[in-house]
C-alpha cells in the first residue's frame, strides 16, 4: 500500500496551478492508495458545486488535472476546518481508490468556530484493504506552546475519536518538530503510535520543512514536522521526502511524505 500526505498551502503558492499538475503527475506514476491533504482552501465567494464544496476548491481542481492525464478512480471527502488569510475556507481532505466505507468529521480544538484560524478540524475515511477495515486521517494540529489552543488537549481529542479497535493511519502536518524532545513528537508517541518513517527499512533524512514558512516565522532550522503514524507495527518499505526539489519540484511550503506499507 502506498501513502502520501502534503501540507498543499492552498492558492498561496506562486505557479499554482503548475504546481498542482505535478501533484497530479506523481499521483498518477506513484498510484497511491490513500492521499491526505491539509490547507485545502477554496473561495470564500466561489460557485457551490456540491454539498460545502466550491468550484475552485484545490481538490476538484486536483481532480480535473487527474482526470486530463487519464486518472478517474479516486474518491474523495473535503471537511471546511477554519476561514484563512481572510478569503478562503481552508479545509482538509483524503483521496483513495478504494471504496470509502465510512467518512469520519470532527474538531480536536476547544473551538469548532470556523471564524478561529486556530480551530482545526480532521477529516477521515475508512476502507476495506485485504478485507480488513483500516482508517486513515488527515491531520492539521497546532503548535506545542499555545496557551489558547493547548497541544495536549488536540491529540488526546484526535486520539479520542480515532477507531481504536482496528488499524488507522494519522497522517499530516502535526506541527511539532521530531527533534524537539519532550513536546508534541514525543507525545504523539506516547499515545502508542508509530511512526513509519522510524519504522522503514529505507528512508532519507525526512526534513518536511526549510527555514521561515507560515507558522514558523523565526524558523532557521530543518524541520520535520509532516508525518504517516499509526497504531500498529507494519513493515513499511520506505518512507521518503517528495516535492522537496530533489524528489521531484517543489509545490508547497512543506515538501511532502511517501510511505510504503505491507500488512
Amino acid at each position: 500500500m502506498k501513502l502520501l500526505t502534503v501540507n498543499c498551502h492552498a492558492w498561496q503558492e506562486h505557479n499554482q496551478l503548475a504546481k498542482i499538475k505535478t501533484l497530479a503527475k506523481a499521483i498518477k506514476e506513484n498510484s497511491y492508495d490513500v492521499i491526505a491533504l491539509q490547507e485545502v482552501s477554496q473561495s470564500m465567494g466561489a460557485e457551490i458545486i456540491e454539498g460545502a464544496v466550491k468550484k475552485d476548491n484545490y481538490v476538484l481542481v486536483l481532480l480535473d488535472e487527474l482526470m486530463a492525464l487519464g486518472v478517474r478512480d479516486y474518491h474523495y471527502v473535503w471537511g471546511f476546518a477554519h476561514i484563512g488569510f481572510e478569503i478562503y475556507e481552508e479545509g482538509l481532505a483524503i483521496l483513495t481508490k478504494h471504496k470509502i466505507e465510512n467518512e469520519h468529521s470532527f474538531f480536536i480544538t476547544q473551538s469548532d468556530h470556523t471564524e478561529n484560524w486556530k480551530t482545526r478540524k480532521i477529516v477521515g475515511v475508512t476502507i476495506s484493504y485485504n478485507e480488513e477495515p483500516i482508517s486513515f486521517y488527515s491531520c492539521h494540529l497546532g503548535w506545542w506552546n499555545d496557551d489558547e489552543e493547548p497541544y495536549k488537549n488536540q491529540v488526546d481529542t484526535l486520539y479520542s475519536f480515532v477507531q481504536k479497535n482496528e488499524r488507522f493511519f494519522l497522517m499530516g502536518d502535526f506541527n511539532n518538530d521530531a527533534s524537539s524532545k519532550g513536546e508534541g513528537y514525543d507525545y504523539l508517541l506516547g499515545k502508542g503510535l508509530f511512526d513509519t518513517y522510524q519504522l522503514a527499512e529505507d528512508k532519507d533524512k525526512g526534513i518536511t520543512v526549510k527555514g521561515k514558512i507560515a507558522g514558523w516565522d523565526q524558523n532557521k532550522r530543518d524541520l520535520r514536522i509532516d508525518y504517516i503514524f499509526t497504531n500498529t507495527l507494519v513493515d513499511v518499505k520506505r518512507s521518503n521526502v517528495i516535492f522537496n526539489g530533489e524528489n521531484r519540484p517543489v509545490i508547497s511550503d512543506h515538501f511532502g511524505v511517501e510511505v510504503e506499507v505491507e500488512f
